[in-house]
Formats: C-alpha cells, structure tokens, sequence
C-alpha cells in the first residue's frame, strides 16, 4: 500500500471521515424510525468503532488520503461511491460475526448518507483551496496572457481550473476552449466556453486577440496531434502543452507545470517504449560500462539503464565536467546504485583494460565515438582512431574479460557512406560481426538516424541563430534527414541488448524523412517568430562529406521484423569475417602516412564508401 503523506489536510480529512461515519449511522437511525433501537445500548460506541475502522482501512487501501481532491473528477465521485458501499458492507460482515444487530436499511441509508458526507467534505476542500490561489495578494495584479486552450477533457479542465485559481505554475488567462467533439460545444469549462473545434484556432487567434495556445490532448492520436500542431504554428501565439494527468502519481499532478512545444512534438513520431522484463535479464543487478557516458546518447543510456536496476554504473568519458555532472544527477535519484566515473579515452588500451580489470562488467554500451561529420573530413586519422581502434580496443577487452553483452552504437551514416564518420562506423560495425562469430560475448550493433537535441545537432545551432536574431543557415533546400529523440535512440540501445542473439544489426523503423528547412521553420514559428520577415533562411551549400538524403538500409540490405513493434534486423550479406583482420592492418598502418593516404586506404576497406568533395 502506498504510503499516506500524513499532513494537516491528511489528518483534517481522517477526522470528518471518522465523526461523517458516527453522523451518518444516526441519521439513518433517525430518519429509519430506529434511533431508540439502535442507540440504546450503551455499547454503541464499540458497535460504530467497527464501521469508522473499516472506513479509514478502506479509505487508505483506495488512496482516497493521497488523493488531490482540489482536482477531483467524476471518476473520483464514482470512486467514493464504490469504496463507501464496500466498506459499508464489509461493516455489516464483521458486527454480524461478533454478534452485534443493526437493522439493513440502517446500513443502507447510512451508505447513502456517508457518501453525501464524505463527497461534501471533500468539495469543500476543492472550494476553499480554488477561491484561496482566487483572491491570494501574491498573485494579484499579474498580467497573463490571453490563452485559448485546444481540448475540452480532463487534462483541459486542470489546465483552466488552474489558470482561473491564477496558479503561477500555469500561467493564463483562459479565453476560450476547442474540441473536435461537437456534442461540447457551447458547453463551459470552469466558465471558459467552448466556442469551436480544432478548425476554428486561427480564426479563434484572430478574434479573440489570443496570445497563447495550450495544447491538452494528450490521449489524441499522433496523426491527430501533428495536424493540430501544423495549426497552431500558422499563428503567431506562444505555442505550449502538458502531460497527461492519467500518466502521473497523484503527488505529482499539483506541480505539473506548462512546456513549450519542441520540435520533437511536431514530428509526431511514436516512440520506441522499454520493455524492462525483456531488458532486466541481462542489466538487473550487473555492472555495466558505458563508454562515451557522458554525451548525449551515453549519458541518456545511463539514465535509462539505472531505471532497470543494474548493481553498477561506470561512466567512462574523455571529459570530466559532464561524467561529475551525470553521476550527481543519477546518485540524487537512485541512492542503491553505485555510480562511478572513470576518466579516459578508448584509445588508450591500458586505460582501458585498468576500468575492466577493476569492475569486471557484465554489459558494455560503446557509445564512445567522433561523430561530427565535417570535422572529421578535416581530421579523418583522428576519426579511423577513434571510430575504428579504439572500438576495436573495447571489443578486445570484452572477448578478453568475458562480457555477457556488447551493444556498439552504429549511425545511418554508416550506410552507402560518403562521409570519414560513416565509414569509420561502418568499420565499427564490421568488426562487431567479426567477433560476434569467434567469442562467447554477445556482440550486437543498433544503427539510428540523426537525435534531436544531441551535441553537435541541428537545433540546438538553430536556437542560437535565433535567439541571435538570425540567419539560419541550411546547407541545401531539398536535404533531408532521420530523427529521433534521445531517450528514444537509448531506449532502442537497451531494447537491442535484450534481444540480440549474436552479430545482428538492428535498426529502428525512423518513419518519413524530415527536410531540414521545414525543421527550420518549425522552430521559427514554435518562438512566435515569422519566417523570412523576422528571421531569414540562407542556404550555404553542401559540406564535405554530407549526402543529400539518408538511408538505413545498404544496396544488399533487407530487413526482417522483430518482436517489438518498430525494430528491424539488417539481414545483408555477410561481411567477409577471415577479411577484417587484413582490414583493419591495411588502416593501421595507413595511420603512420598522411590524411590523403589514410582516406584512400579507408575508401578500400569499406568497399560502399565513396569520397565525396561537395564544396
């Protein structure tokens, strides 16, 4: 049972259910005729002790004391209603074992009565605490923007109620409400009216001088969310959501806050969900290393990894700020984890081999890589490094300390790629496969397209060209790209690890491409901004090794479905395994000559690489 948050309101609502059981019991005396029946003995006391008991164990059991009645909906009426008539009978039960006689229609008006009482009490809290945010000074005086919000259902009506109660974590004034349902027209929110449907918001902007949308359709299909969202960026209001009430505790629901809309609502992809029974065989309880854990992709694998309960987590970086930042974070939210740092890079074999000689992992995550794509044109020795020997270290030391799991983090870049980074991943991913045949470590590869927000993105380059005042530059009109969010790409990391059975390359199905310009655009709006008059869109040209469009799959390439929804397995020919060694000498020792030659050598042993010169 959940523990009750035992506060002054906790303790107040304890004590009217307690004195509503003894009032409902004598009302029902009353009006049934049988109050000198029932109330004559002078064991009546212990009699009603039983009922008043078994309320409050009931109450408790159906969390009615962790409830937030200031929020209550119909579903809580009902759930008073049920939980009143169980403990009603249960009541009746147990003073019938002990001997004791109380007439039915006793109980059955006293059912009735102690609803009204227990539902009263409880309205009462809602109106008190709603006319005390109304009429507190601190919030007096405040100018809230003009607000229409887009759905008239439980999560809308928590949003008004809490912008009319002037509640500062829900800034607004509520203008009017729209919903697709047509049987709520007309009808009133907390007093806010419903003056349309989804159609209707410019029109609704225009008129009503709306200077802020909320967006309270959480349980909305995607297609239904992405259209109302291509709405809303028409206008020229600040664009904001909230989650789903239904999806939080109920000690979370009074501190939800309003978010502005990101560039990954408007995508409106369906994201990959963790199936943690499939994943917790191999990480509940292990140690696990996560190479390159303090970047994006590492440090949200981290995160997700700790939420399965593993024994250990070693975050190995090259940069110590992140990987301190990261280990205080996950330390502050799960205290019977150890968390640890190690510093290093996984070129440095002997730096490597002290981390597995120290902890013995079970499960190592290589997320360690160079992946920003022009930059690594310039320094393509820095890249095969990186990207291919110091994977190759990782993998040798996983074969050599016998790791259950190796999970490299591959790219969709690594496809048909034009580009050093690619090339270098495809490397990486021939060498999973390679050892995936001649060890007893379960070696896998998870190929993903481009992650919103990650270092080195596109958006977080495009908020600081608007928040400068613009331009945005984007390299071609017509290139197109993959994406995802963080969570989601980690999500699809761990999911891989569950379900690998050896050498596989897994790739998630990415949906529709997304036109980096259209991306642009997006973000333009969703800052209340309009394209071309207030922040300009140039075109710079493609960089160097940069392709057009983005593949997941090679020429050779098909897929075959998995048992999650949305996750695929590369089924290509097989990489010529008795060749990856002759490979990877050809590079190495490419890496005693110059970048030209390192390049060609690249080019020879990744036979789908092309080098591309496209400035």
């Amino acid at each position: 049972m959940e523990d009750i948050r035992f506060t002054r309101r906790t303790a107040l609502l304890i004590v009217c259910d307690i004195l509503a059981t003894f009032l409902a019991f004598y009302c029902a005396s009353v009006l049934t005729g049988l109050v000198g029946e029932v109330f004559a003995t002078h064991e009546i006391y212990f009699i009603l002790g039983v009922p008043v008991v078994v309320n409050l164990l009931m109450f408790a059991v159906f969390k009615m004391y962790n409830n937030l009645w200031e929020y209550a909906s119909v579903d809580d009426a009902i759930r008073i209603v049920i939980v009143v008539g169980l403990s009603t009978l249960i009541s009746a039960v147990l003073l019938w074992i002990l001997g004791e006689w109380i007439p039915i229609r006793v109980y059955f008006v006293a059912m009735f009565l102690m609803i009204f009482f227990v539902g009263g009490t409880r309205m009462v809290f809602r109106i008190v605490r709603s006319k005390k945010r109304k009429f507190s000074p601190e919030h007096s005086g405040d100018k809230r923007p003009r607000t229409l919000v887009v759905g008239a259902g439980e999560t809308g009506s928590l949003a008004i109620d809490r912008m009319v109660s002037k509640d500062p974590q829900m800034p607004g004034f509520p203008v009017a409400v729209v919903d697709d349902n047509e049987a709520k027209r007309n009808l009133r929110i907390h007093g806010v009216r419903v003056v349309g449907s989804s159609d209707d918001i410019q029109d609704i902007v225009d008129r009503l001088g709306i200077e802020q949308i909320v967006v309270a359709i959480p349980s909305a299909t995607l297609e239904e969310r992405k259209r109302i969202y291509g709405i809303c960026t028409k206008t020229t209001c600040q664009l904001r959501t909230l989650p789903n009430v239904r999806e939080l505790r109920v000690d979370e629901i009074n501190d939800v806050q309003l978010r502005e809309v990101d560039v990954a609502d408007l995508l409106g992809r369906e994201e990959v969900v963790l199936n943690t029974r499939m994943v917790s065989g191999y990480l509940a309880g292990k140690t696990v290393l996560v190479t390159g854990g303090g970047g994006s992709i590492g440090s949200e694998l981290c995160r997700q990894v700790c939420a399965v309960a593993p024994k250990r987590v070693i975050i190995f970086d090259m940069y110590e700020n992140d990987a301190y930042m990261l280990r205080n974070e996950l330390l502050s939210k799960y205290d019977d984890i150890e968390c640890e740092v190690e510093i290093g890079s996984v070129c440095d074999v002997d730096r490597l081999r002290d981390v597995f000689v120290k902890y013995q992992p079970a499960a190592v995550f290589h997320a360690a890589a160079h992946k920003h794509v022009p930059l690594m044109e310039m320094c393509p020795r820095e890249a095969i490094q990186n990207n291919v020997f110091g994977t190759l270290n990782t993998v040798r030391l996983a074969h050599e300390f016998k790791v259950n799991r190796f999970i490299f983090i591959s790219t969709d870049k690594a496809v048909n790629p034009t580009s050093v980074m690619g090339a270098t991943k495809r490397m990486g991913e021939m060498i999973i496969q390679h050892y995936a045949q001649a060890s007893e470590t379960v070696y896998t590869a998870v190929r993903f397209g481009n992650v919103l927000g990650s270092n080195g993105s596109v958006i977080p380059l495009f908020k600081r060209q608007i928040s400068a005042g613009g331009p945005i530059t984007v390299t071609h009109p017509d290139i197109e790209r993959f994406f995802m969010t963080i969570p989601e790409a980690s999500r699809l990391v761990i999911q891989a690890g569950g379900m690998a059975k050896g050498g596989e390359i897994f790739i998630l199905d990415m949906g529709d491409p997304v036109k980096i310009v259209d991306l642009a655009k997006s973000l333009i709006q969703l800052s209340g901004l309009e394209v071309d008059k207030d922040i300009k869109i140039v075109y710079t040209g493609l960089r160097e090794g940069e392709k057009m469009y983005e593949e997941l799959l090679m020429n050779e390439e098909n897929t075959i479905p998995t048992k999650m929804k949305g996750i695929m397995i590369s089924t290509g020919k097989e990489v010529g395994y008795s060749e990856v060694d002759r490979k990877l000498n050809e590079l190495k020792e490419a890496m005693a000559g110059d970048d030209e030659t390192a390049l060609h050598v690249l080019e020879h042993v990744v036979p789908t690489y092309t080098i591309t010169h496209n400035s």
